[in-house]
């Protein structure tokens, strides 16, 4: 059945292998803990501008972007699902050192984005509370210590994206009716846009499932021992889960930016979403913002820091030994850095330019270790998820090429 002697037998029907409903929450909260960890204030901000710039036109780029994500993520969880191996685990096995390069990749992209995340719910607080966003920042990292110093962490990991990945989608919806948007415009651009936008296609799926991203559900299940290939049909649902969710906040995002923007009115370029959030519905749409920027930001900070230090866990004992411990050095060392430094650029570019590798990096990786039976035994990983996977491959490593290209020139500038 592939469940870890510290799980719980209940998760599982041993006689029927049908999800039991603890084994259910662990699915869906491994779904919001991949969607919420997409959700953080870039998203935010990223969604609103390309709607300002697309109008309509933009529901084509979220469309592409989903079947791409899915593309992505069918292939990555099912052959994590399949091997009962992380990710690190098993690039090592497709080339000896490899896997090393990638925790190194995604613990440096974690902790440069949970710098930005942590400071994303720091001014979710200043929007609710008037403090300052330095305070904010800390109150939250304090709070995200508390999950993983619960026993039961990783029940209460799943509970708190589920709540809060739920509360981001309400209030956004709320927003959405509230703007009043050309909702038939948007469907029939979706399917027929004025203008096509393959930077923004590509830019959205980087930020739904590169980085660390994608792993986070991938890894939650194997830790909770959903694996094998008798629980493929589970792990399937819920990548794609994770995926819909993600989708479904930036659609609601995008009909609430459309609404606003065709109305007349102009984004702030220094913070879009929440003007968005605030011509729609005045002063409680304000708020309301904080809520949703709040919550963005702190459901990313967990996710960051779990699959982060997911990846190291396995490259060496003492991490697998203390990695509670070590997961809340990374949230306090990301909080400290954003309290005292504020986002060092330097950390953000070398960050930038990793976390472009990662997607293809992972993604090639692990498309060749679905055909390797010292790895995945008897599986057969479909042909069509293959193919999908090696034509998201070429798209996403020219992208890490453009932006390594790109990005290091900065270093020394």
């Amino acid at each position: 059945m592939g469940i870890k002697k510290e799980q719980p037998l209940e998760t599982v029907d041993l006689e029927q292998n049908r999800p039991t409903k603890s084994k259910w929450g662990v699915i869906l909260g491994a779904a919001f803990l991949m969607g919420s960890s997409a959700i953080g204030p870039g998203f935010l901000t990223q969604t609103a501008v390309f709607t300002e710039q697309l109008l309509a036109s933009f529901g084509f780029v979220i469309l592409m972007s989903i079947i791409l994500d899915i593309g992505v993520q069918a292939n990555i969880w099912r052959i994590i699902a399949v091997s009962k191996r992380k990710g690190q685990d098993i690039a090592n096995m497709v080339l000896p050192g490899l896997g090393y390069f990638l925790a190194f990749a995604v613990a440096l992209g974690g902790l440069a984005f949970n710098i930005g995340n942590v400071g994303g719910a720091g001014l979710g607080m200043n929007v609710l509370f008037g403090i300052d966003p330095r305070i904010g920042a800390a109150i939250t990292g304090v709070i995200t210590i508390g999950i993983f110093l619960s026993k039961e962490a990783g029940i209460a990991m799943d509970k708190i994206a589920r709540l809060l990945g739920g509360v981001m989608i309400l209030l956004t919806l709320y927003v959405a009716f509230q703007s009043n948007p050309p909702v038939g415009d948007a469907v029939v651009h979706t399917f027929a846009p004025t203008t096509i936008d393959v930077f923004a296609i590509i830019t959205l799926v980087g930020g739904t499932v590169g980085g660390y991203i994608t792993f986070a559900g991938g890894h939650r299940l194997l830790d909770a021992g959903i694996s094998g290939k008798e629980n493929l049909h589970q792990v399937t649902k819920s990548s794609v889960s994770g995926i819909l969710i993600a989708s479904i906040m930036r659609v609601f995002l995008f009909l609430a930016v459309l609404g606003v923007v065709t109305a007349g009115f102009a984004l702030d370029p220094a913070n879009p979403p929440a003007s968005v959030f605030q011509h729609a519905a005045g002063a409680i749409g304000y708020k309301m913002f904080g809520i949703v920027l709040w919550a963005a930001g702190i459901t990313s900070v967990v996710g960051a820091a779990y699959t982060s230090v997911s990846f190291l866990r396995t490259l060496s004992k003492k991490v697998d030994k203390h990695h509670s411990g070590v997961t809340i050095g990374f949230i306090a060392v990301s909080t400290i850095i954003f309290a005292f430094i504020g986002k060092p650029v330097l950390l953000l570019i070398l960050a930038g330019a990793f976390n472009g590798l990662i997607l293809p990096v992972a993604l090639g990786t692990l498309l060749i270790a679905a055909y390797k039976k010292s790895i995945v035994g008897d599986y057969k990983h479909p042909l069509w998820l293959t193919i999908f996977g090696g034509f998201v491959f070429v798209i996403t490593a020219y992208l890490a090429i453009v932006t390594l290209i790109d990005k290091i020139p900065q270093l020394f500038a």
